[in-house]
This record gives structure tokens, C-alpha cells and sequence, in this order.
């Protein structure tokens, strides 16, 4: 397997992602031949996926995804689950075998609803609940990692190039609406199974091509909230910030964006007085969340992706259209290598958010 540092790949690490507005399902196969198509971007160290509408039969139900280092601590975890949790469904997360997917860890699936008497004992939201006691898990368990925890949706991620991860996967096996992907090549931080993107937190989803200079800063930041930035990579930080600012602050996805990137200062004096009013509380709310740094970003979340570049474009990132189709990616050849008759394909500006949900007649079928 490549180590790092044997080579160079300027602005390393892909992204990619399709979303189908109308609701229709596909399986893995197309975003697999989409991501493998930027393989030079990664080194091995990394590859992941995040699919939205895999799990109908257990729509109402949290899909925890767990890595555990051995027999010993998935018997804790799974007691503590037990005490918090009504587990519908709990099995193997299948999986086939792989030359390249070396040193597997287990990997287990549960459906779980949160215990009433526990939510009337805490005061807590099923969401807020569930927040926690993830966080309970990553920071306390050691050798137990929930890497995946939202309703219909999952996280699949692993040591090795993207398209050997989908195959070993098997995520020809999955029908979603919204998919996407990531390859790594990680350049400060460690290469490990939970280090993978995509990171998550409930259904909210990120797949993140850059660094984060400012990563010290907004990790204090966000920690000050009750977040514990356990996994060794910055993309964690970026999942928390935005599951702080829209969940827990009620902020638009159009306000989050203009948080993580916001306008510089002198651009915001230059603003109409409304406009400038907006964007300087935003700035003066969330001082710490702000995110410094080259940064292209994908964040999934149920009915939709939002994709983001910092605000000065130092990651590449196109977007295509196709009929109800949208696809983005870190290069164009990725998304003309399975859609090659696009009706638009354009590169957001920095800092400006690009936003797709479904169609109005396709929600709540997600």
C-alpha cells in the first residue's frame, strides 16, 4: 500500500457526488466509477461514501454504523446501546473481500430508537439525545467508533482507494437519491480507518478536499458547545460546526455558508445596509467557526447536499446538471465520465453555497 509522503498530488484528495432531484434511487455503481476516475488525487490512505435513502424499512430508526478495534469492546458498547436504546435490528455490516482492504476492524450495523423513559429523564430532543450519547461512544470507548447515525442513511468508509472501499462495500447493493464520495490524501493528520471521510453527525454528511488552518481555533470553538473532536482530522470539526449552526442554532444552510465562509471584511463594508448588517453578525456570532484555509466541501443531509468552496477558490470544484440529475466533483472529468451530455456545468464562485433539494413531489419519500 503507498505511505504517505512517496509522492506528491497538488491540491490531493477527490470528491465527488450525485443527487437526483426527483427522488429516483440508484445504486453505488455510478458514484464508484465517478470517484475512481480521479484514483491520482488519493493515495490509498482514505476512501469513503455516504449514500441518503438506503434504509426505507428502517426509515424511523437511527442507523448507527460501528468500527470496534475487538470482541471486548463492542460487549460494552452494545450494553450501553441496550440501556439507551431500543434496538430494532443489529447485524454484520456486509461486507466481501478485498486485496487491498487489509487490517478490517468489525464493523457492525444497528438500528436503534432512543428509550423513552431516557428522553423524559434527560429533557433532551430524540436528536439532541442521540448527539450525546455518540459523543459518549467516541470520546469514552476506546476502540469503538460510531461513524455513522442518522435515519436512512449511511457512512461507509475504510483504509484504501475509494473504488476498492465501494467494492468492499459492495455498494452495488445500495439504491440511494443522494450519494457521494471521497479519496484522501492526508497530508497532517493520520491514515485510518475512522480518519476516512465522510464524517458524520446524525444525517449530516462531509466530504472535504483542503485543510483547515484555522483548525486549533474552531476545534476550541466548537468543543466550548459539548462537541469532542476525538479523530484526529479537521473534516470532524467541520461536521460538528455545521450540525451546531443549523440544527442546534436554527441557522439557514444559506447562513451556515456565510459562517464557515464568510466575506472578508472589507467586501462586507462594501454591502447594502441590510445586506451588511446580516453578514456582520454572523461574523461577530460565530467569531470562532469560521474557517480558514483552501477548503472544497460537500455536506449531505436528508433531502439534500450543499456544496461549498472557501471563499477565496483555492480547491477546484465543478457542478453539472442532466434533467433532474446534479452531479459535483472536484474535476469535470469525473462527472462527464457518467453523465458526458450535460445541459450546464459551471465552478461556483468562493464562498458562494450551492444548494440542491428535492423536487417539491419527492419529498417525504427520501
Amino acid at each position: 500500500m503507498l505511505k504517505e509522503g512517496q509522492y506528491h498530488i497538488p491540491s490531493g484528495c477527490a470528491i465527488s457526488g450525485i443527487f437526483h432531484k426527483d427522488g429516483r434511487r440508484t445504486d453505488g455503481t455510478e458514484i464508484i466509477r465517478s470517484i475512481s476516475t480521479m484514483h491520482d488525487r488519493s493515495n490509498g490512505l482514505g476512501g469513503g461514501f455516504a449514500a441518503y435513502g438506503i434504509y426505507p424499512e428502517y426509515a424511523d430508526c437511527y442507523a448507527f454504523h460501528l468500527f470496534y478495534d475487538d470482541p471486548s469492546v463492542k460487549d460494552v458498547c452494545e450494553k450501553f446501546l441496550e440501556e439507551h436504546f431500543e434496538i430494532a435490528s443489529m447485524s454484520r455490516i456486509p461486507t466481501r473481500k478485498h486485496p487491498s482492504i487489509t487490517d478490517e476492524p468489525l464493523i457492525w450495523r444497528y438500528f436503534v430508537v432512543p428509550r423513552r423513559y431516557k428522553l423524559i429523564e434527560t429533557q433532551l430532543s430524540e436528536d439532541e439525545f442521540v448527539v450525546r450519547c455518540v459523543t459518549n461512544i467516541n470520546h469514552k470507548f476506546k476502540g469503538a467508533y460510531v461513524f455513522s447515525s442518522g435515519k436512512n442513511c449511511g457512512v461507509f468508509k475504510a483504509i484504501g482507494f475509494p473504488e476498492d472501499v465501494g467494492l468492499y462495500y459492495r455498494l452495488e447493493e445500495y439504491e440511494a437519491y443522494s450519494w457521494t464520495a471521497h479519496g484522501r490524501y492526508p497530508t497532517n493528520t493520520p491514515g485510518w480507518w475512522g480518519g476516512a471521510h465522510p464524517f458524520a453527525m446524525l444525517d449530516f454528511t462531509i466530504v472535504h478536499n483542503g485543510e483547515i488552518s484555522s483548525y486549533d481555533a474552531n476545534r476550541r470553538s466548537i468543543e466550548m458547545h459539548g462537541y469532542k473532536c476525538d479523530l484526529l482530522t479537521d473534516t470532524e470539526a467541520i461536521t460538528y460546526i455545521f450540525d451546531y449552526l443549523i440544527r442546534r442554532k436554527g441557522l439557514t444552510l444559506e447562513e451556515a455558508a456565510h459562517v464557515v465562509a464568510a466575506p472578508f471584511w472589507s467586501t462586507i463594508e462594501k454591502m447594502p445596509p441590510e445586506q451588511k448588517a446580516e453578514y456582520t453578525y454572523l461574523r461577530d456570532a460565530f467569531a470562532g467557526l469560521l474557517i480558514n484555509g483552501p477548503f472544497s466541501i460537500m455536506l449531505g443531509f436528508t433531502g439534500g447536499v450543499m456544496a461549498l468552496n472557501d471563499r477565496l477558490k483555492l480547491r477546484s470544484m465543478v457542478v453539472g446538471e442532466k434533467g433532474e440529475d446534479v452531479y459535483i466533483a472536484s474535476e469535470e472529468a469525473a462527472i462527464r465520465v457518467i453523465q458526458p451530455e450535460l445541459d450546464k456545468i459551471w465552478a461556483p464562485r468562493g464562498g458562494e453555497p450551492v444548494i440542491v433539494t428535492l423536487n417539491e413531489d419527492a419529498q417525504g419519500k427520501e
